[in-house]
């Protein structure tokens, strides 16, 4: 741990593996398409695309075309679908890397289609469509003329239909009539294209949620996202056996006595009730310290756990620590698995009202990612 600067998170890739494996089980016959978007939801998408590779996941999912090139830049060379380019994205590049791209209209395909002829490289291209969660991918309604237009992309050599896809509005609860109704859609989407000539296209529809928890929508691949990182979007906990990825933690950049009545960083929000010691932490919004965080989270110092005092700044924030023992240099942990007492980002998303993909991906740059093989 000496060897760590003083501001990290951990991020361990074992956790990434047993995810994975965890994941693939669930899915049975299904493969594992690996989402490392958004830089592996703030963990590192290289190094975590690596490990869930080992773990058995055998696609990668991102959504722009430069984070997928930045996966073969690395030198992985696993298939990865990109799915969110609008016009005049990088159709080339992608193209010519192997990464596959998603179409959800017939201009979009269009563009794949010219740019796969310049190139002279067949284009792998996977049909979205939309049956319900009202964003990206093909009106139902428009499905047909999509699909002709691909088999005509087949036909002269530009395209090739190497998937059909959906995005699930509502897969977390096997209940939800929402998810049940879209898979109806989806099967028929996948039929019509049948009927029309597309063969042998990987169908996808199962994001984490589903994936765990909707045996139905595991087709030929499913799309864990955050629960790769072992967690849940509104309480990691309630996902059994998953194991949280990353942790975040920092060193006291100081500590002072204080007279009762202190007020404590801007706005005084927070005032001190008895004298004490207030404890400096060198990380804030800057690093993804939500400013809503202060005077409601906890963090964990010296085996207890202290609430924000007053208001997040951009680089620090501020711990009334009382009379505990604690000194400048001793870790604080804002949130980890709670193996050991600290906070995980549950206590954080119920005291937030967010959810843990808005935390986790909005741990900054000059946070240091550490990565730890070791469980």
């Amino acid at each position: 741990m000496s060897d760590e600067p003083a501001v990290c998170a951990r991020v361990s890739l074992d956790a990434v593996r047993h995810n994975t494996a965890l994941l693939r089980h669930r899915a049975g016959h299904a493969g594992v398409m690996a989402v490392v978007k958004a830089d592996g939801y703030g963990h590192g998408a290289v190094p975590v695309a690596r490990a869930a590779l080992e773990a058995g996941a055998t696609w990668l999912g991102t959504a722009t075309i430069e984070e997928a090139l930045r996966l073969r830049a690395a030198g992985i060379g696993a298939p990865v679908l990109s799915w969110l380019n609008g016009p005049g994205a990088d159709w080339e590049s992608a193209i010519t890397q192997g990464v596959d791209l998603s179409a959800g209209d017939t201009a979009l395909l269009a563009e794949v289609r010219r740019a796969a002829a310049r190139g002279g490289v067949t284009a792998r291209v996977h049909l979205k469509a939309d049956t319900g969660l009202g964003r990206g991918g093909c009106p139902l309604a428009e499905w047909p003329a999509l699909v002709d237009a691909a088999l005509k992309g087949e036909a002269d050599g530009t395209l090739h239909v190497a998937g059909l896809w959906t995005h699930l509005g509502a897969s977390d609860d096997p209940r939800e009539p929402l998810g049940r109704a879209q898979l109806d859609l989806f099967r028929d989407a996948v039929r019509f294209a049948g009927r029309a000539g597309v063969r042998n296209a990987v169908r996808h529809a199962a994001n984490s949620a589903a994936a765990l928890a909707l045996p139905d929508a595991r087709f030929d691949l499913v799309r864990p996202g955050i629960a790769l990182y072992g967690l849940w979007p509104d309480d990691p906990l309630t996902a059994d056996e998953l194991r949280p990825a990353m942790t975040v933690r920092a060193r006291l950049a100081q500590v002072k006595r204080v007279p009762a009545g202190q007020g404590v960083s801007y706005g005084h929000t927070y005032r001190t009730a008895r004298p004490g010691s207030l404890a400096v932490v060198p990380l804030g919004y800057a690093d993804g310290v939500p400013r809503a965080a202060g005077n409601t989270v906890p963090v964990w110092v010296s085996g207890a756990r202290h609430r924000i005092a007053g208001r997040v700044c951009m680089d620090q924030f501020v711990l009334d620590v009382g009379d505990a023992p604690v000194a400048a240099g001793d870790e604080v942990v804002l949130f980890g698995p709670g193996r050991d007492g600290e906070p995980t980002l549950a206590d954080w998303v119920r005291r937030l009202g967010t959810i843990t993909n808005e935390i986790v991906v909005r741990i900054g740059a000059r946070v240091p990612r550490v990565y730890t093989d070791g469980p």
